[in-house]
């Protein structure tokens, strides 16, 4: 029987959290009992991060080994580009508040039950989406999405990092701001113009169904999702923001979404680069900007055995 292929773990503390360094320090001795070759890669200030996946990719390579993410979503993301452009297999052990990838795809949201499932796993392969050469495993964004998480980073800066300023920051940024992008979207042979504050792509089915959207069923076909969300007077934004919360977007006035694979964004006042929020991560990309299905997937580490009805 041949044996495990040995884990290259990256795991970000660059947040300086006790429970960073808590979960660091439990894997790491989980791992030495587990007796499973492997390399943990610690990263403790936000630019060693991509120099950390690039030695644990080089590594994964020469040993026919996973390269593991313990993180965040941008971390994820960071690791799943790396991961995706070699061809590796990649590992999740989630470490991040909402972990939409992770639990879309059966992996546990608690450390150490995501460690037993990944040192028993079988590979999956799992679409992704791309915007220009960049991957994303649950959504991409322009206009509000990405303003909004800048003034968020802002606000935990200044107020600390807590899940109210985080709410308070974004209601803020939601009601306050009124600009509105005019984007010409080209999908499936036909172009339509939208006026909108936002357009959100999705690729993670979990995160659409908590919105009450229906194409989270395309997205768990592998195809994306797109929504756009026109602009609405203060009130109706505020009910619109009370919909999502419950669930229920589908229908919602000042909502359209559509499932895609190939989707072409061309703003029509815009300069070179546009501003574009990948998997919580703020980019400037070259426009016209292209949404579509990757054109190869991800190889996921998921746990063993069936998926649990859903």
């Amino acid at each position: 029987m041949p044996s495990a292929p040995p884990l290259f773990i990256v795991l970000n503390a660059a947040s300086g959290s006790d429970d960073a360094r808590r979960a660091g320090e439990a894997l790491s001795a989980r791992l030495e009992v587990s007796g499973r070759t492997h390399q943990l890669l610690r990263v403790s200030r936000p630019d060693e991060l991509g120099a950390a996946i690039g030695r644990a990719v080089l590594a994964a390579r020469e040993a026919r080994g996973v390269v593991v993410a313990a993180g965040g979503d941008g971390t994820m993301n960071a690791v799943a580009q790396a991961a995706w452009n070699a061809d590796l297999p990649m590992g999740v052990l989630p470490l991040g508040t909402f972990n939409y990838f992770a639990r879309a795809h059966d992996i546990p949201v608690e450390p150490m039950a995501a460690l037993a499932a990944l040192l028993n796993a079988r590979v999956a392969e799992v679409p992704v989406g791309r915007v220009g050469e960049r991957v994303f495993l649950v959504n991409a964004s322009v206009g509000l999405y990405p303003r909004l998480l800048e003034q968020r980073e802002q606000a935990k800066r200044r107020f600390g990092r807590h899940r109210l300023v985080a709410l308070l920051s974004g209601l803020g940024s939601l009601l306050g701001g009124r600009s509105v992008l005019t984007l010409e979207l080209h999908h499936a042979g036909q172009t339509r113009v939208a006026r909108t504050r936002t357009l959100f792509v999705g690729n993670n089915r979990l995160q659409l169904c908590e919105l009450g959207l229906p194409e989270a069923l395309a997205v768990g076909r592998g195809r994306l999702a797109a929504i756009t969300l026109q602009p609405l007077s203060m009130p109706r934004t505020l009910w619109l923001v009370l919909r999502g919360a419950v669930g229920r977007l589908d229908g919602a006035e000042g909502v359209d979404s559509f499932d895609f694979d190939h989707l072409v964004v061309r703003p029509r006042r815009a300069g070179r680069t546009i501003k574009v929020a990948v998997d919580g991560e703020v980019l400037r990309l070259p426009a016209p900007l292209v949404f579509e299905t990757a054109p190869h997937p991800l190889r996921l580490l998921v746990p063993s055995g069936p998926r649990p009805a859903e």
